[in-house]
């Protein structure tokens, strides 16, 4: 739900209707941040097209910012103008190509804003404090049940960093049209893909 909000993002913003998604290991998790991230690129501009990239299929592909920068030079000389990493330490490259040809990068799990000002458009945010918070009132509350749980959108589990490195670049526009978004997933009139 959080690589959908981008995504919206990604398709307001572009200027060339192509955008990019660099993963790091090629396996189902980062398969769900990319649907995620076509699928609201496409809610927000279906003429878009994404070009797709993974950096391995072991591990280490989480951990090569060289690959990362790689890959997204390819895309940015391949005319896309926004690229969005789940890759890791990998997607540090993806940043560093971002700024080095002054294009877009979307990062990920935490607010990556300030390391490239101007040249990262948003982070796709896991607010890991808000499901700490929750589960551990859960335990004082005498509510806790073990298990596997997911914290999206309506619990405010995941979300879009806008801050003073970034808020230059997202209009009013763009902002309300992510937050209308935003709404639609949690009151189920989106549904967000999985894979």
């Amino acid at each position: 739900e959080g690589s959908f909000l981008v995504g919206v993002i990604a398709g307001l913003f572009t200027e060339t209707d192509r955008i990019g998604f660099v993963g790091g290991m090629d396996i189902p998790l980062i398969h769900k941040f990319e649907a995620g991230y076509v699928a609201g690129a496409k809610y927000a501009n279906p003429s878009i097209s994404v070009t797709v990239a993974y950096a391995g299929t072991a591990p280490t592909a989480f951990a090569d910012p060289a690959k990362g920068k790689e890959l997204a030079l390819l895309q940015y000389g391949r005319g896309v103008d926004v690229v969005y990493h789940a890759a890791g330490s990998t997607g540090n490259g993806v940043i560093e190509a971002a700024r080095e040809v002054n294009r877009q990068a979307i990062g990920v799990d935490s607010n990556q804003n300030y390391m490239a000002p101007g040249n990262v458009l948003t982070s796709m945010v896991k607010r890991v404090d808000n499901a700490v918070f929750m589960t551990v009132k859960s335990v004082v509350e005498g509510e806790f049940q073990g298990g596997l749980r997911e914290f999206g959108l309506a619990d405010d589990g995941v979300g879009y960093a806008v801050d003073e490195y970034n808020e230059a670049l997202l209009t009013e526009e763009m902002i309300a049209a992510v937050e209308e978004a935003r709404q639609d997933i949690i009151d189920g009139e989106v549904s967000v893909p999985r894979e």
